[in-house]
């Protein structure tokens, strides 16, 4: 089933074409999660789908794709949509995980909504988990987080259940 309207920005996913209905879906019914699990390997297009959710999420049109708002989170300068790494070989700091839940609880600069999306989630570990873990069980307002993993099992199950899983193949897009 191919969802009707989807969002110009959600035209990136094109080799996820389940991950992309799903999302236009979400978006058309107004029924977006306030967390994500993007799950799979790497080049499956997880970080794609995220910036492409950013995009349909603080865009004032809904996700077009052209203008100055979904521009800035291409270029990840968007005050309001923020890309976080882990701070260390190891995995995500407290510190990194303190700072993101103090900046969760600030109003948003350019948009309506806050987007944060966590590269290697599976990278949460330890207390870093548990700082976030509180922030998911009860988020902000107008806040979304799109954490970003490999696989399910090197999660917090605690996590996991927080967010709403979307399964990502495999596929030809060169990141992940």
């Amino acid at each position: 089933m191919s969802a009707p309207n989807a969002p110009a920005a959600l035209g990136a996913l094109v080799d996820q074409p389940r991950v992309r209905d799903f999302l236009a879906t979400a978006l058309a019914d107004d029924r977006l999660s306030h967390a994500y699990l993007f799950v799979g390997p790497p080049g499956s297009g997880k970080h794609e789908a995220a910036e492409a959710l950013a995009k349909c999420v603080v865009c004032p049109n809904g996700g077009d794709g052209t203008c100055d708002e979904c521009r800035r989170v291409a270029h990840r300068t968007h005050p309001d949509v923020r890309w976080l790494a882990p701070g260390s070989a190891t995995g995500y700091l407290v510190s990194q995980v303190r700072e993101l839940i103090e900046d969760a609880g600030l109003a948003p600069i350019r948009s309506q909504v806050k987007v944060y999306v966590l590269e290697r989630a599976e990278l949460l570990r330890g207390s870093a988990a548990n700082a976030l873990l509180k922030t998911l069980e009860e988020p902000p307002a107008n806040t979304m987080f799109i954490l970003c993993g490999r696989v399910v099992d090197a999660m917090l199950p605690t996590i996991v259940s927080r967010c709403q899983q979307v399964p990502f193949r495999a596929g030809s897009t060169t990141s992940g």
